[in-house]
């Protein structure tokens, strides 16, 4: 699904909250400033290190699992304003996929914005409906034995995939493991892959 650009109306909805919080003295020009930048910051790398820490060092992946949040700030990741954010751990009879059924609910501080796909009420509902098919769509086919848990993401609570470790990567070293995971791995739609160019555009 192509990337789309902020419709207008949209664009105006937002100047118009902004706008009713900065006179209830809810937020300031500063606090709004601030919440922008560190959301363009932002960006998958983050969440692909977080993984790949995850799959070298036992305590760290313990505390991962454990609190997501206090795992991100552990790396210099301010989660100052965000929700709580929990991590799924893929095993070898389970597989996560994160969608919010209601919105768009992401964890943007970890891996960025969202991609149009993740908001599009396709994903949305078909998701939670017809798993499978919406992997295979995007590449991936697991196992007949293999249990899908969708798991939903919302405004008080956000989640990330902890994906497997691919095999063949023993003694890698955190930086090349980081470049092995994308965005779509920690949402669940794909898996990490040694020799993958990319992940699905946005």
């Amino acid at each position: 699904m192509a990337n789309q650009p902020p419709r207008a109306e949209s664009l105006a909805l937002l100047a118009k909250l902004e706008a009713a919080l900065k006179r209830r003295g809810i937020v300031s020009d500063e606090e709004i400033e601030l919440k922008r930048a560190s959301a363009d910051r932002a960006n998958p790398m983050t969440g692909a290190r977080m993984v790949a820490r995850a799959w070298i060092d036992p305590e760290w992946r313990a505390l991962l699992l454990r609190d997501g949040t206090a795992a991100a700030e552990a790396m210099g990741i301010s989660m100052r304003g965000n929700p709580p954010l929990g991590v799924l751990e893929d095993t070898a009879g389970v597989h996560h996929l994160v969608v919010c059924t209601l919105c768009s609910c992401y964890p943007r501080a970890i891996i960025g914005y969202p991609p149009h796909w993740y908001k599009s009420a396709a994903y949305r509902s078909r998701a939670v409906r017809e798993p499978r098919a919406v992997l295979a769509e995007f590449g991936t086919v697991l196992p007949a034995g293999m249990q899908v848990r969708v798991v939903d993401s919302t405004a008080d609570f956000r989640w990330m995939v902890l994906p497997q470790r691919p095999a063949g990567t023993e003694g890698w070293t955190e930086d090349q493991l980081t470049a092995l995971v994308t965005r779509d791995d920690m949402v669940g739609v794909t898996l990490p892959r040694v020799g993958r160019r990319e992940s699905r555009a946005a």
